[in-house]
């Protein structure tokens, strides 16, 4: 055989090589980017789960194998789960590792799970704020926060808010709106609302002496009479969903702008109330079923790409809003913390096949639980 026959021999094996490869899913261990917070957080008797698929950067997580060690809880084919007990309370080392059967690439991270006891913050008084986008004027997911609350061995709880939806549960209102994003809650102002939530300025935007819009979040604190102990912040989908996920240059440049906002809230709120904590909410994952996206969009957006974008969102937010923490934190004025929403979010069962970004009842329920237990492990650590 020629040198040169050899060599077309060559690099035809190495092509179907290479799309064997590919067709078996085994990504490399860079594009699977698995991604984990610094903590997460449970309470005594409420279940509290790690779903694989939402921690991996893949279109074909169960061909992977994701081994759990951790002194707790146990793994099922689709995530990790646990329901602690009195004896968990305390600080746990959680390490997650992804490897392909037909590859000895591996991806591995660790983690703390924080577990607190259910009457954490038995006796306290604990003031809300939560502010967000569709998935919070939904209002499930605050309607479920307010159940878990009501549970005994909670604090007496009250929310704030102008906007309270024929759904909400009894004292539960808020500020999210379908659509909106950070920017949204930072400049958008309406000369002529007619009293729905469709045709309204954000609720932190005031005409100013001069008569010009600005945000002003103390004068609303001022007109509600109370200032939150704590506000919960769930955005990011609306401000990110546009991008093109074959351009990654173009998703950071996105996920630049929403920071810009995001910060620009976040310092109103430091001004306006000190004392608050401040709870950035990760963004949660998609539907696993791209019928989801079809149902939803006829072919405009599809679930891999969004995917890419909320991946890339949720590594930028954990580093910078950890960042930010760890800054405050050595001033001593700490008041900013994530919330692992998009652990505990089942991207099958937690969803409707109809949807691609909305969860149904179950999914709801899961990122309230992951607020209370987010609330309970605060309370436990103030006390």
């Amino acid at each position: 055989m020629s040198n040169r026959l050899t060599l077309i021999c060559g690099l035809v094996l190495n092509v179907l090589l290479t799309a064997l490869h590919s067709a078996s899913g085994a990504d490399a261990p860079d594009t699977l980017r698995l991604t984990l917070p610094r903590e997460f957080y449970a309470v005594v008797g409420q279940d509290m789960s790690v779903y694989f698929d939402n921690v991996v950067l893949t279109q074909t997580p169960e061909e992977y194998q994701f081994k759990v060690q951790c002194p707790l809880g146990h793994s099922e084919q689709r995530r990790w789960t646990v329901q602690p007990r009195n004896e968990d309370v305390g600080v746990h080392d959680f390490e997650l590792t992804v490897s392909h059967p037909d590859s000895v690439d591996q991806a591995r991270a660790k983690c703390r799970l924080q577990i607190v006891p259910a009457d954490a913050g038995r006796d306290d008084n604990v003031t809300l704020l939560i502010v967000g986008d569709s998935l919070t004027h939904a209002t499930l997911y605050p309607n479920e926060l307010a159940r878990l609350l009501s549970l005994p061995g909670n604090p007496a709880w009250k929310m704030l808010g102008t906007h309270r939806p024929t759904s909400a549960a009894a004292g539960v209102q808020h500020e999210g709106y379908g659509g909106w994003t950070w920017q949204r809650f930072v400049s958008h102002y309406e000369p002529n609302p007619d009293g729905t939530y469709r045709k309204r300025s954000s609720p932190f935007v005031f005409l100013s002496a001069a008569g010009k819009p600005e945000l002003n979040v103390g004068r609303y604190f001022s007109e509600a009479g109370a200032r939150p102990d704590v506000t919960f912040f769930l955005l990011g989908i609306n401000d990110c969903f546009g991008a093109d996920p074959e351009d990654p240059a173009a998703i950071d440049a996105r996920i630049d702008s929403m920071f810009e906002q995001a910060d620009a809230l976040l310092k109103a709120f430091r001004e306006a109330c000190p004392e608050t904590d401040l709870a950035l909410c990760v963004t949660t994952p998609p539907n696993a079923r791209e019928s989801g996206f079809e149902a939803n969009y006829k072919g405009r957006y599809h679930r891999w790409g969004w995917k890419r974008i909320q991946h890339r969102l949720v590594e930028r937010q954990l580093a910078h809003f950890d960042e930010q923490n760890q800054l405050e934190t050595k001033s001593r004025q700490g008041r900013l913390f994530l919330v692992p929403t998009e652990l505990n979010l089942d991207p099958i069962d937690g969803y409707p096949e109809n949807n691609g970004v909305h969860p149904n009842a179950t999914g709801y329920q899961q990122i309230g639980g992951s607020l209370y237990a987010w609330l309970k492990w605060r309370l436990a650590t103030q006390n």
